[in-house]
């Protein structure tokens, strides 16, 4: 298995350079050259499977045994996921009115990230042992990323991190668990900016290939390829839980509702799609909405600025990995990718040609939840089944409780759907009180108020990438 940049300035590599890569030398993201085929037997075969055990299948078929012995792999996933709370890793909850709420939050942070970057941190740690190398992990987070990137990489001796926050826009649970963390080898920024604007010091330092290759910078935002491919497993499992039968010819399709910012989870259920699984995508997303208009009507323009919501992981206006989906939708075509990229990169403002928005929107289905919107299905969740959502896993609910199938009831859906619950509600007490709802603090997120916080501020009048330049530089001194 080679992987290839999507816009094909560069050879292809082998695994361990894809996962030690943030963005390609030319500016793309990696791909998997192939993508493996299943059919029905092997679906069938797979159903039996524990979440743990699918991820270790599908890991094995990314990550060739030359690369990593599969008991080697088997150790390492196992290793990945032995701080989850939950004995199954992952929960699905069946809820009235046919709502399946798969939980993806059960790891030390309480959100869907934990899950990749626990296997992405010890995927590191293997072949950093194995070379006795330094790298440095740059992070720009708008909410959870941070703090799942720390933890799997927190006390480790030849990986430093620096994580870019922006200052404000996170909850404060979110930011004190990046905050909290006082170790020699985590570095934190709040930033006076949004998400997208955090995100271009990390670009301009990456695109400086000198300074990338002598400090082998490196990235564990979803533009890093392995927290995609783990994430595969989540769309597999959740198809598992809620088909009804795997007997029939062809087999049964599941609808599964996918909260989105920066397009990661979305990007890896169309590669499960395309894999062979018999899912229907719908992309959901808060009123920073490009990729609802991009899938509606072509129109992959930034608004005016980033919007606050209440679902503030997904307050995000460049969704970098529908990259990768148009490059799978366009049949590997790296040329015209890339042409597409540049010109947005330029103008920040694209229509989708005819032919790929038209394959673009029998792939997914999208929606737009605005913070009342969001606010509803917290609220009729919590009426009809005792349950909390947090606001992102509420973006999902809501396309379910607005999209009955023209049945009137979305108990009468004729298609099974997955809604999938990125985080813990625990984590945005400010959400669940604007529901008019109680909020229920677990012991260590309740701990977090008191703990010993470190950050570093970077004003709006500072030179950003500078700043990152320097302590990185400091870093790489002490190693």
């Amino acid at each position: 298995m080679q992987y290839v940049s999507t816009r094909g300035g560069v050879g292809a590599v082998d695994f361990e350079a894809a996962l030690f890569s943030g963005y390609a030398p030319d500016g793309g993201l990696f791909m998997p050259q192939r993508i493996p085929s299943l059919d029905g037997a092997a679906l069938r075969r797979w159903s039996r499977l524990s979440y743990r055990q699918l991820v270790k299948e599908l890991c094995s078929l990314f990550i060739p045994a030359a690369l990593v012995p599969p008991s080697t792999l088997n150790d390492l996933v196992d290793r990945a996921f032995s701080r989850f709370r939950h004995k199954d890793i992952v929960h699905l909850s069946r809820l009235k009115d046919g709502l399946n709420v798969l939980e993806l939050w059960h790891g030390v942070t309480y959100a869907f990230k934990d899950l990749s970057l626990s296997c992405t941190g010890q995927f590191l740690q293997y072949f950093l042992q194995k070379k006795q190398k330094h790298v440095t992990v740059l992070v720009g987070t708008s909410g959870d990323t941070g703090s799942s990137a720390i933890e799997s990489v927190r006390g480790q001796k030849n990986m430093d991190i620096f994580v870019l926050l922006p200052k404000g826009l996170c909850t404060p649970i979110q930011e004190l668990q990046m905050t909290t963390v006082i170790e020699d080898n985590v570095h934190v920024f709040a930033a006076r900016g949004n998400s997208d604007e955090i995100d271009e010091p990390i670009r301009e330092l990456f695109a400086d290939l000198d300074f990338a290759r002598k400090h082998n910078l490196m990235s564990l935002n979803s533009v890093n390829w392995s927290r995609i491919m783990v994430q595969i497993a989540h769309h597999f499992y959740a198809y598992f839980q809620c088909a009804p039968s795997l007997d029939t010819t062809p087999l049964p399709v599941v609808e599964i509702v996918v909260p989105t910012g920066g397009g990661g989870n979305i990007t890896a259920g169309c590669i499960a799609q395309k894999m062979g699984l018999p899912i229907r995508l719908v992309a959901a997303v808060n009123t920073n909405d490009i990729l609802h208009r991009t899938v509606q009507r072509g129109d992959f323009s930034l608004s005016q600025g980033v919007k606050a919501t209440l679902a503030s992981a997904m307050d995000i206006q460049e969704p970098y990995n529908v990259e990768r989906i148009l490059w799978l939708l366009w049949g590997s075509d790296s040329r015209r990718t890339r042409a597409l990229m540049e010109q947005f990169s330029v103008s920040k403002s694209l229509k989708l040609p005819q032919d790929l928005h038209r394959k673009l929107s029998e792939t997914l289905r999208s929606c737009s939840a605005s913070d009342e919107d969001i606010v509803g299905a917290m609220r009729r969740c919590w009426e009809e089944n005792l349950y909390l959502l947090c606001p992102h896993s509420a973006v999902a609910a809501h396309y379910h409780y607005c999209h009955p199938d023209g049945s009137g009831s979305a108990l009468l859906c004729s298609t099974p759907r997955c809604c999938l619950a990125p985080a813990s509600p625990a984590k945005f007490p400010e959400a669940v009180l604007r529901a008019g709802l109680a909020p229920q603090a677990p012991p260590a997120i309740a701990a977090l108020a008191a703990m010993e916080s470190r950050s570093t501020p970077l004003e709006r009048d500072q030179d950003w990438a500078q700043v990152l330049r320097e302590r990185i530089q400091v870093a790489a001194e002490r190693w």
